[in-house]
């Protein structure tokens, strides 16, 4: 039964293995070969560890930059309202000027028509979000410590 089929095969393979020796020490060697590449990639360019960096005061921020400064966000949920909200009266003694726009294409073309000046915040939920310039859009650098 299964004993004696599974001998044949196993009998069978070591056949093949041996009449198609060259193709058997290439299944062997390649993933070595690469293996080896890997590492010796990984030894040339090292992941870099960097240090802490103390807590210092930063001073006062120079609020003339940010005179007639338009923060646009999307979309407009009560969670994002609650976070303009403290973002532009809690922060700043004049406040920003907040506006919310129901769609991404809305900011978008808002972002073309006062290019200098305004910022839009796109959020993803509730705690995370990109920001938006005339020309990019900014990433996160949380993913760019090893690249």
């Amino acid at each position: 039964g299964v004993w004696r089929q599974t001998r044949a095969l196993l009998f069978k393979n070591c056949l093949i293995k041996c009449r198609t020796k060259k193709s058997s020490v290439q299944e062997v060697l390649f993933p070595l070969f690469f293996l080896f590449w890997l590492i010796l990639m990984s030894m040339m360019h090292p992941h870099r560890k960097y240090d802490e960096v103390a807590n210092t005061d930063l001073g006062l921020l120079d609020t003339s930059v940010l005179v007639n400064f338009v923060i646009g966000y999307t979309p407009p949920t009560p969670m994002a309202r609650e976070i303009m909200k403290k973002v532009a009266f809690d922060n700043f003694e004049d406040g920003l000027i907040t506006e919310e726009y129901l769609s991404e294409e809305e900011l978008e073309e808002a972002s073309f028509l006062k290019p200098s000046n305004f910022v839009g915040v796109v959020f993803k939920d509730s705690t995370s979000y990109q920001l938006r310039f005339h020309d990019s859009i900014a990433m996160s650098s949380i993913y760019t410590e090893s690249r």
